[in-house]
């Protein structure tokens, strides 16, 4: 029997508590599964945390370590969703030369094809910033690799579901405490 592995989004509704983040990426550590990406935010209710973890595994799996996750104390409400019920987004930051922008027309054309965004330009170079999915930055990646990138950087993903979900009655509550 062969177990499938998805892509699955994880979000965890928190208090924001010091070590809870350790705690958290030992449960992933100790299967020897490896986060693709991990974000932390405000959540929509004041005083809670959102945190957004990407991981492959198998439902069986996911299932397990949400259990595992709402253990922890700090830990309000733990969900997972498989792609088709998320809608997603992540960016990218990318420093290139600025002699490129001017002498490369190819560049220019890779810009506005990819509909990535000039964040600043100066002398010696400048920031795109492309948001979109994560093969999108990727593109833009390879796109940009051969004429030389001075820095890059990728966000985790960032997350909302198509569908409600029960938790802003919760959250409410919590908040109330």
């Amino acid at each position: 029997m062969t177990t499938t592995t998805q892509r699955y989004t994880v979000s965890i509704y928190t208090e924001n508590n010091v070590g809870l983040l350790n705690r958290i990426s030992a449960i992933f550590q100790r299967r020897h599964i490896n986060i693709d990406s991990i974000n932390s935010s405000i959540s929509e209710i004041e005083g809670v945390s959102r945190w957004t973890i990407v991981v492959e595994v198998s439902e069986a799996q996911i299932r397990k370590i949400i259990g595992q996750i709402e253990r922890q104390v700090e830990v309000i409400r733990a969900h997972y969703f498989t792609d088709d019920e998320t809608i997603y987004q992540e960016s990218g930051l990318f420093k290139v030369a600025s002699e490129l922008l001017f002498e490369e027309r190819q560049i220019q054309n890779i810009i506005k094809e990819s509909h990535a965004r000039i964040v600043t330009v100066n002398r010696n170079f400048f920031v795109l910033e492309k948001s979109g999915r994560k093969e999108e930055v990727e593109r833009l990646y390879e796109q940009l690799k051969p004429f030389g990138i001075m820095q890059f950087v990728r966000s985790g993903r960032i997350a909302v579901t198509k569908e409600p979900i029960q938790i802003t009655s919760l959250l409410a509550a919590f908040n109330e405490q």
